[in-house]
């Protein structure tokens, strides 16, 4: 299938930049909902070639494809595109998980637990309780 060059790239610059992408499987669709420019199918053809070259790996569930960038792919498209190698896709990246300093009230809840859960009264509906 013929897709322009334009369309290439704007799939590809996206499938870089995010790293993973979502393609419903419906051939009629007029444009893909995250990438300007390339139609549905387009999107799923271009998918379809990555993944028969080891570039992509497919998960298909509830006519959705999920195409997630391997190795070998983050190297192909930063070639293609011309990108230097300091520029890594959103799924590549390091995140911070905690911050390095927590205000954190240690004796918030010195009183024996949340105050919602704080009931000492005997009894109930379970079981060993009752009067």
């Amino acid at each position: 299938m013929f897709i322009p060059k334009e369309n290439r790239i704007a799939v590809f610059s996206y499938l870089f930049q995010e790293g993973v992408c979502v393609v419903k499987k419906d051939p009629k669709a007029a444009t893909h909902p995250h990438i300007e420019g390339p139609t549905n199918l387009e999107v799923m053809m271009l998918m379809k070639s990555l993944a028969s070259r080891g570039y992509i790996r497919v998960t298909f569930s509830w006519q959705y494809n999920y195409c997630y960038l391997t190795d070998e792919g983050i190297e192909y498209l930063r070639s293609y595109l011309a990108l230097p190698p300091e520029i890594v896709p959103a799924t590549h990246k390091a995140t911070n998980k905690r911050p390095d300093s927590r205000d954190r009230d240690e004796d918030k809840y010195a009183g024996g637990g949340r105050p919602a859960f704080n009931d000492n009264r005997a009894g109930g509906f379970g079981r060993g309780g009752g009067i």
